[in-house]
């Protein structure tokens, strides 16, 4: 197996044209979230407006890790306290019967070592996966070209987008019988509507990692969750089918995720800055470097809503300078997202914070 490639600032290639690509990236986020905000009274999300679960846990850094995936935050084993996040990715509050990917968001708190200067010195570190293996534009004017197309239908025809849906997921039936699922289709609304608690969720874009630079993933570790992968939720007659799902079993058992680390070993076959690239497993395996324990609790009530899907936010950009992130589309991240979370804090009156 190749080494892995040693991280050095020149590995990012950005272009002179991307500040014009975050303006319009902040304009269509203005759209989506002043279109909830008027209609349903709350400034919601941009993006991942919609929370499945809301999770208290403990992430657990694995001793013993060779020196290649001992860095940053896993270079030294040790217990901290995170806060999670399970999302539908759309800009407004959808009902399930509208299918589409997840989102899986972390903040672990109190961890050592020097702060990206987005954290405004606050000791966490933020990161965001999402349950395909790739994102869905390789760059920041793909990602502006899907928003608008969000923001096209924000807060409209959910009925119609429900019956689109259904349609979609027969479709996406047919494919996995004879082919492979279409990712298009399951951002449409066609999604399988799989248990949260039993998919593997992707960083999908790389971030530093120590001395090198990784793309994470989250897999199901104990029986409680693995025995879910694969498990269809009946959404059509619940608007809250996975929050429910989710209930029932984070009340009765609770469960574990392995967090995992896929280095890059070839700039070519592992780009940085395409972010519709999969980077080869045969190349570069996952391996675990730490494991997300989550007790038995309410995985989600009106009073954890307000506290962490308010008034809180999530961003790669929040976390050490050693796991930094990488790349076209984190840099447009970091030109929007500060924004849609100030104005959520505008419109709603609730001050933003890094903490719940």
């Amino acid at each position: 197996m190749r080494a892995p490639i040693a991280y050095h600032p020149d590995i990012e290639k950005g272009s002179t044209d991307e500040g014009a690509t975050h303006e319009q990236l902040r304009r269509t986020f203005r759209r989506i979230i002043t279109a909830t905000h008027r209609d349903i009274g709350t400034a919601s999300r941009g993006v991942h407006a919609k929370s499945h679960a809301l999770l208290e846990g403990t992430l657990h850094v694995a001793a013993n890790l060779p020196p290649e995936l001992a860095q940053g935050l896993f270079a030294t084993p040790g217990a901290y306290r995170l806060t999670a996040r399970l999302s539908a990715i759309p800009g407004d509050p959808l009902r399930d019967a509208v299918s589409g990917p997840r989102g899986f968001a972390l903040k672990i708190h109190d961890v050592p070592g020097p702060l990206l200067e987005d954290n405004k010195g606050v000791a966490v570190q933020d990161f965001l996966f999402a349950n395909g293996a790739v994102f869905g534009a390789s760059d920041a004017r793909g990602f502006l070209q899907n928003l608008r197309v969000l923001a096209l239908t924000t807060d409209r025809a959910e009925g119609a987008k429900a019956w689109l849906s259904r349609t979609l997921r027969l479709t996406q039936r047919l494919l996995t019988r004879f082919a492979r699922p279409s990712a298009t289709l399951a951002a449409l609304g066609g999604f399988t509507p799989t248990h949260p608690l039993g998919d593997r969720f992707y960083s999908q874009v790389p971030v530093r990692f120590g001395d090198y630079v990784a793309k994470l993933d989250l897999v199901p570790e104990s029986e409680s969750f693995r025995r879910l992968t694969g498990r269809l939720i009946d959404i059509d007659h619940d608007p809250v089918a996975i929050r429910r799902a989710i209930r029932r079993v984070m009340a009765q058992e609770g469960g574990r995720f392995s967090l995992r680390a896929q280095l890059c070993r070839d700039e070519q076959r592992q780009p940085v800055e395409n972010a519709a690239t999969e980077w080869s497993e045969a190349l570069s395996p996952f391996h675990t470097v730490a494991t997300l324990e989550f007790p038995p609790q309410d995985s989600w009530n009106e009073a954890r809503s307000y506290q962490i899907d308010e008034c809180l936010s999530f961003s790669p950009w929040h976390g050490l300078e050693a796991h930094r992130p990488l790349g076209n589309i984190m840099r447009a991240r970091r030109a929007s997202y500060p924004f849609s979370a100030g104005l959520r804090s505008r419109l709603n009156g609730c001050p933003m914070k890094f903490l719940p």
